[in-house]
């Protein structure tokens, strides 16, 4: 969640410890999201790439696949993240 997303919930009225509050609880709700996001990301890519454990190295098809996949997944996470942004905008504006 963005903080700016918040400005329009009229933070500004709130005491300044809660307004504290607030910022530290959307820091950590970014991190989680941050970490599940690559967590995700490693967890599909491995599994979809990775075929044996041979070596300690990736193959070179291996590594080729993994690189596609994580380009994939953080183009389409970037896509979700924009139109999400987009329909939260349409949204604001409708109110």
């Amino acid at each position: 969640m963005d903080k700016s997303m918040l400005q329009g919930a009229d933070l500004d009225n709130l005491p300044e410890e809660d307004q504290k509050r607030m910022a530290t609880m959307i820091d950590q709700l970014q991190i989680r999201d941050s970490l599940r996001l690559y967590n995700s990301l490693v967890e599909r890519c491995f599994n979809d790439c990775v075929d044996s454990f041979t070596r300690k190295a990736l193959t070179k098809q291996e590594e080729t696949c993994v690189r596609r996949c994580a380009e994939k997944f953080l183009k389409h996470s970037m896509r979700v993240g924009m139109r999400f942004a987009e329909l939260n905008q349409g949204a604001a504006t409708q109110d």
